[in-house]
Order: structure tokens, then C-alpha cells, then sequence
């Protein structure tokens, strides 16, 4: 590990990666440092993402790909099912540890270092401009300097909070969260199943990602604001007792998913967060994968320019949220929106909706149709669903 670099990406995950990706291949020199033992260990989404979302980054490798859906089953509080298939979208359920690991392959074959068990415990500021971090590697404290720090390290980010950026999240924003992988189970592997109502999942939503010969994904997220009367991990547990007491649980993981809109200025002098830490996770749904792949590419890319100017100051860094903006935010923000409604949908209009939509032909429907149901008591909202299906 040497003493200077030009970039230090804090967090080994698919946006940190991305940054790397983008500096390294620019010619400069940049490390990333995870503090597991192993990048893409332990996996903490759902591993859900669109053809679309990783095909604009690279074309898919079989070993990362677990299923194939090509639909959804939505089932409203009374037991109301919908068959939604995807008409323009094949989405992916993904091999995370596979796929976060070969991300940083890609960005080790561009140029850039990675070193895993590496805990940075504070950053190197100085006349206001972080100037590199200060970690724990090999049982012994280094210092590191760097021109720009991209803190890719999650929702808790401390490296946003050294850095003095705000990254807190409303308790209302903030989603509690318990997956388990399971074995044993008996869906069907090209469709992703998804509960919504009170008695499932207030606030929230909790869903059945299959990954083929028998395993899936089984998780819940719920608003915050309702896990202080019952847990995730309660309503969750019942709903397997319930419905599939006969699958087996390999591993559990749990924690928080912020999904508030995104930060609007996740940067300082020589400091830039990406991914989870710039909140770059899509609200209404919690998934986060390539949005924050986008991020850290956007960010990579506004970093290569800052190293071309020999400027690292907040000001030249605003180029990356500005683009961040215009390239996903915006979505996101009207995301937030529809979801803000849609949360205060009670059981009963889940289900007025539910009744509304299965009238639509099989060969007819689309999701689209279940978001303009959902916001009916906001006809102004159908814009935003009409610019999020439309890509505008």
C-alpha cells in the first residue's frame, strides 16, 4: 500500500468500484479500501436489478445471473392476486457476491489497487479540504494522502459525517429491513412475488425473489415509523410460518435502506459520496444497485476532470451532482413522490385497486396501470408516472 494516491474510494461495493473503474481507466492512480475480508461479503440487498440498469454498464455475464423475470405477482391485502408481466424489462436477480466481486476484478484490470481488511477510522483535512483518510491495515495505523475521497461506505457513511456532510434520514424515510435466503421452496423461477398491505408490510413491501432450484430471496422492508410497534423481522417470520413453514434458512441479513430523495449536494472540498451514502437508492422500491453504479460512474468521471484542472474544491465538484440529476435524480424525486401516496393508501383502497386493475385484459396490463390506479387521489401524480414509464 503506498502512501499517495490520486483518488481513495471508501467501500468496495458495485458504486465504489464504478469510481475506480472510471479514474483507473483516465490514467490516474486510485485505490479502493473495504473493510470486510471479502468484497461482496455479506450480501445486504435483494440483488434484484433491470436488463436495462446493468446493460448500460456491461453485458452480463452468466455466473452473475441467478433468474430471469420476465413478471411480477403483486397480491393486495385480501389475497387479491395480479399477473403483471414485463412487457419492455427483463429484470435480474443477481449472484452478489459473484457480481461485487467481479466489478472489482474489472477495476483491478483497469489500474486501480484494492485492499480488503482495511477500516478506515477518520479522514485528513486540512484549510478545509479532506486530503486523504487515516485506517487500520495489517494491525498497524496508516495515512494516506490523496487529492479527492469518494466514500462509497453505505448508509452510515462516516466518512459523510468526518467530511461534514449531512447524510441523516427521517425516521419516515428510513426502511427496516430483514431478508433471508431460503432453500426448499416451490415458485416459479422467471417471476419476483410481492405483498403489500398492513397485515404484510406497513409501509412498505415484502417480496419473493427467486433464484432458481428451489432457493429465493424472501424479504421485507417496512416504513420506520411502524417497526417500533412490531419488527421487520416479526412480520416476516410469521409470514413464512404461515406460508412456507417448510423452507430451510441459509442466511439472514438485516438493517436500514434509506429512501428519502436523493442528497442534493453529496460532496465537499476533495470529497464525494456515492451509492447508499449519496441516498441514490430508488424510493419507491428500495433498490439501489444500479443507481448507485450510475452514481459512482458519475462521480469517477467528475473526478477525472477535478484531476485535469488540479481542482478538488466543492465548486468544481457540483458537476457531479448536477449530472447525477439529470441523469437518474429527477426520476427518483418523482419517485419519492408517487411512493409518499401510495404509502397512505389504507387496506381497503389497496384492494379497491387491486379489483380496478385485474379488470384490465391479461394481455393489456402493465405496471404502469397499477401506478395510475395507485394515485388516483392525486391526479396531478399521473404525471409523474407517465414521465417515470416513459423514461422523460
Amino acid at each position: 500500500m503506498e502512501n499517495n494516491y490520486d483518488v481513495i474510494v471508501v467501500g468496495g461495493g458495485p458504486s465504489g468500484s464504478m469510481s475506480a473503474i472510471e479514474i483507473a481507466k483516465a490514467g490516474y492512480s486510485v485505490c479502493i479500501l473495504e473493510k470486510d475480508r471479502d468484497i461482496g461479503m455479506p450480501v445486504r440487498c435483494g440483488e434484484a436489478i433491470g436488463y436495462t440498469g446493468l446493460t448500460q454498464f456491461f453485458p452480463p455475464k452468466p455466473e452473475w445471473i441467478a433468474s430471469e423475470i420476465d413478471g411480477a405477482k403483486l397480491i393486495a391485502p385480501g389475497n387479491i392476486e395480479l399477473n403483471i408481466p414485463f412487457r419492455n424489462e427483463t429484470g435480474f436477480i443477481l449472484n452478489r457476491r459473484v457480481f461485487d466481486y467481479d466489478l472489482s476484478k474489472i477495476a483491478v484490470s483497469s489500474g486501480a489497487k484494492v485492499y480488503t481488511k482495511s477500516y478506515v477510522k477518520g479522514l485528513l483535512i486540512s484549510d478545509n479540504f479532506v486530503r486523504g483518510v487515516v485506517l487500520n491495515y495489517l494491525d498497524k495505523e496508516i495515512k494516506i494522502n490523496a487529492k479527492i475521497v469518494i466514500g462509497a461506505d453505505g448508509i452510515e457513511s462516516r466518512v459523510g459525517r468526518w467530511g461534514n456532510i449531512k447524510t441523516s434520514v427521517r425516521m419516515k424515510d428510513m426502511e427496516s429491513c430483514v431478508q433471508y435466503s431460503v432453500a426448499n421452496i416451490n415458485v416459479k423461477n422467471n417471476q419476483m412475488i410481492m405483498y403489500v398491505g398492513q397485515e404484510y408490510a406497513p409501509g412498505g413491501y415484502l417480496w419473493i425473489f427467486p433464484k432458481g432450484d428451489g432457493f429465493a430471496n424472501i424479504g421485507i422492508g417496512i416504513s420506520g415509523k411502524y417497526s417500533k410497534n412490531k419488527s421487520a423481522k416479526q412480520y416476516i417470520d410469521e409470514f413464512i410460518s404461515d406460508n412456507y413453514p417448510e423452507v430451510s434458512i441459509l442466511t439472514t441479513v438485516c438493517g436500514g435502506v434509506p429512501c428519502p430523495k436523493p442528497h442534493k449536494n453529496p460532496i465537499n472540498n476533495g470529497l464525494m459520496l456515492v451509492g447508499d451514502a449519496a441516498h441514490q437508492i430508488n424510493p419507491m422500491t428500495g433498490g439501489g444497485i444500479a443507481s448507485g453504479m450510475k452514481g459512482g460512474q458519475i462521480a469517477g468521471e467528475i473526478a477525472v476532470k477535478a484531476l485535469e484542472k488540479g481542482d478538488y474544491s466543492e465548486n468544481m465538484l457540483k458537476l457531479y451532482p448536477k449530472k447525477m440529476f439529470k441523469v437518474f435524480g429527477k426520476t427518483h424525486d418523482r419517485f419519492y413522490r408517487i411512493k409518499e401516496t401510495i404509502n397512505q393508501l389504507t387496506d381497503t383502497e389497496l384492494n379497491h385497486i387491486a379489483k380496478q386493475v385485474s379488470i384490465i385484459p391479461s394481455d393489456k396490463v402493465g405496471l404502469s396501470d397499477v401506478f395510475k390506479s395507485a394515485v388516483y387521489k392525486k391526479p396531478s401524480l399521473i404525471i409523474d408516472v407517465l414521465k417515470v414509464f416513459a423514461g422523460i
